[in-house]
């Protein structure tokens, strides 16, 4: 709630307008998830795409090393997986739902 409320308090100086045409079904779908959020569904369409476009943004970014830093990264994105006794133990004990307990 607390949140909510603050997302709020910052929508009243937004500066700029944007607006999107959806159905009916999608509206009705978008305005039930921020029902569920508590917040209105212009906060919560804003926040939403906000958060898809940094990971999408995000997803493009590239970054660069020192060649001596470059190659340990290389090195260690080729090194063979360390094994590690409890991790291996975890992934073939049998799970919760698997129904074999």
């Amino acid at each position: 709630m607390a949140k909510a409320n603050a997302i709020r308090k910052r929508s009243t100086r937004k500066a700029s307008r944007l607006s999107i045409r959806a159905s009916a079904t999608q509206k009705r779908v978008i305005a039930e998830a921020a029902r569920i959020k508590d917040t209105t569904i212009s906060d919560f369409m804003l926040e939403q795409s906000l958060t898809a476009a940094q990971r999408v943004i995000a997803d493009q970014m590239k970054f660069s090393l020192p060649q001596k830093q470059w190659k340990q990264f290389y090195d260690a994105l080729d090194a063979r997986p360390k094994t590690i006794p409890a991790l291996r133990r975890l992934l073939i004990s049998p799970a919760l739902f698997d129904g074999n307990r």
